[in-house]
C-alpha cells in the first residue's frame, strides 16, 4: 500500500496491511516542519530461526511501531533518530512492514525448547 504524503493531514489516516499471518494497522497524521508522525501495531505470528539450535519457530509479536516519515532526506532536528525518508512523496507502507519483520528477525531470540535447557 503506497501512500502519498502529501494527501495526509491532521486527521488521521487509518491503515491496515495483512501479510501472511502478520498484521500491521495503525494511523498517519501530520505533526509538524513536515513529518508525518506513523503509530500503529504489528501483530500476529512469523517463522524465524532460534540463534540457538538453528530450528525454525513460529514467533508471536504485539509491537507498537512509533517513528515520523518525512518527504526526501531529513536536514532538521538531529535529536530525532526515528525519520523513515520516503523518496517521491510516497510512503509505500509494504516496505515498512517488511523492513519492521526484518529487523524483529534480527534481535536475538530462541525457540521454547532451548529456552527450558
Amino acid at each position: 500500500m503506497k501512500i502519498k504524503l502529501i494527501k495526509v493531514g491532521s486527521t488521521p489516516l487509518d491503515f491496515e496491511i495483512k501479510s501472511d499471518k502478520i498484521t500491521f494497522k495503525g494511523y498517519l497524521v501530520y505533526d509538524s516542519n513536515k513529518l508525518i508522525a506513523l503509530k500503529a501495531n504489528l501483530s500476529g505470528s512469523i517463522i524465524t530461526d532460534c540463534d540457538v539450535c538453528a530450528n525454525n519457530f513460529s514467533m508471536n509479536i504485539d509491537e507498537e511501531i512509533d517513528f515520523f516519515l518525512h518527504s526526501g532526506i531529513y536536514k532538521g532536528n538531529n535529536n530525532l533518530v526515528d525519520v523513515v525518508e520516503c523518496m517521491n512523496d510516497t510512503a509505500d507502507l509494504d516496505e515498512i512492514l517488511n523492513s519492521e519483520i526484518v529487523l524483529i528477525k534480527s534481535d536475538y531470540k530462541c525457540c521454547q525448547n532451548c529456552k527450558t535447557k
